[in-house]
């Protein structure tokens, strides 16, 4: 440090008599050009006058450029900020500097900054349209199937048919605007999060007994291993995790496949593997599964029912605990996630 201090206060003095002898030369070239005969004292003082005049003239001229360049870095930058604050993220500063200093720190931050703006908006728009489709499609059913009802010539089984839509779709709706209500206090910082210390194995097997009726339905065979394993974790938040996980594996699975729930503790970490022998997923679509709204195409297929919200939950969920979620899967054989939980 006072290496550095002594070397700046020598390149100061350096440069310092440089400058009083380029100022010094010009002023004495000058008088030497102007065409009058002086005497060797009078044109010794002129010179004096001359180079001191130089050298108040160019630390003006400097200082002068340098504020004006400055002072239209300034009107740039407030031009930037009165577009941002009117819904224009499409800004970017661009000015050259030899060196680095707190105005460019200043410029850098600040295309950062509304780099991140733009992208949130396109977030934001994305997700309301997004909203908007995943709502018209069930109340366009709906509306089209109350319609058909109020025809007269209508059957009972048609009637009925038509009714078991409308209700099939309301609690579609019913179900996307809960997980969007969900979804949104999750990520906020106000959403209740109480860990306690509960078995994790017997949590899964409840909810494993639980949707019973939907795997007898598939006739889908089990293979269940649970290894006893105590975690502290908010226990109702970990039940959507493994109810949306198991449902889904359920559903995409086709008749008399199987089904694999494995749990077992690793050095810190509840390790939590749920398989099946479903449709699959693609290596494209892995990769966008837990954004909101996504459904792959073989999951539209096979059921319209899904909001594409589910898993958003379920990787949020697992991020509050400070845990990880992975896929693995491939087309026509099956899909595995498989969860890290610190104990």
């Amino acid at each position: 440090m006072k290496a550095n201090l002594l070397f700046k206060r020598i390149f100061g003095g350096l440069f310092f008599l440089v400058f009083i002898t380029v100022c010094y030369s010009a002023g004495y070239w000058i008088v030497q050009l102007l065409p009058i005969n002086m005497p060797d004292y009078v044109e010794y003082i002129v010179t004096i006058i001359i180079s001191f005049m130089i050298m108040s003239i160019i630390p003006f001229l400097m200082h002068f450029f340098g504020h004006s360049k400055r002072r239209n870095i300034y009107f740039e930058i407030i031009e930037a900020l009165r577009k941002i604050a009117n819904g224009d993220f499409n800004v970017y500063l661009d000015f050259k500097m030899d060196q680095r200093n707190e105005m460019t720190e200043i410029i850098t931050h600040f295309n950062h900054m509304a780099k991140q703006l733009k992208q949130m908006e396109e977030m934001r728009q994305e997700f309301i349209s997004n909203v908007s489709h995943e709502i018209q499609s069930p109340l366009t059913s709906i509306v089209g199937f109350a319609q058909a009802i109020q025809f007269n010539n209508l059957s009972i089984e048609e009637r009925n048919h038509y009714l078991n839509i409308i209700e099939t779709e309301s609690r579609r709706l019913s179900k996307l605007s809960d997980n969007l209500l969900k979804l949104t206090s999750l990520e906020s910082e106000h959403h209740p999060f109480e860990k306690k210390s509960y078995r994790l194995d017997q949590q899964l097997r409840t909810i494993i007994l639980a949707s019973e009726p939907n795997w007898t339905e598939k006739e889908l065979e089990l293979d269940v291993s649970l290894d006893k394993v105590l975690i502290c974790a908010d226990e109702d938040l970990m039940s959507q995790v493994w109810t949306n996980l198991i449902h889904n594996s359920i559903k995409f699975t086709s008749e008399k496949g199987t089904l694999s729930i494995h749990l077992q503790q690793i050095d810190h970490y509840a390790v939590i593997s749920i398989s099946d022998t479903g449709i699959g997923i693609s290596e494209k679509d892995q990769i966008h599964i837990f954004e909101r709204f996504y459904k792959a195409d073989e999951a539209r297929v096979r059921s319209k029912s899904g909001s594409g919200l589910g898993l958003s939950i379920v990787k949020r969920i697992i991020e509050m605990h400070e845990g990880t979620i992975s896929v693995s899967s491939e087309l026509g054989k099956g899909t595995t996630f498989i969860i890290q939980i610190p104990i």
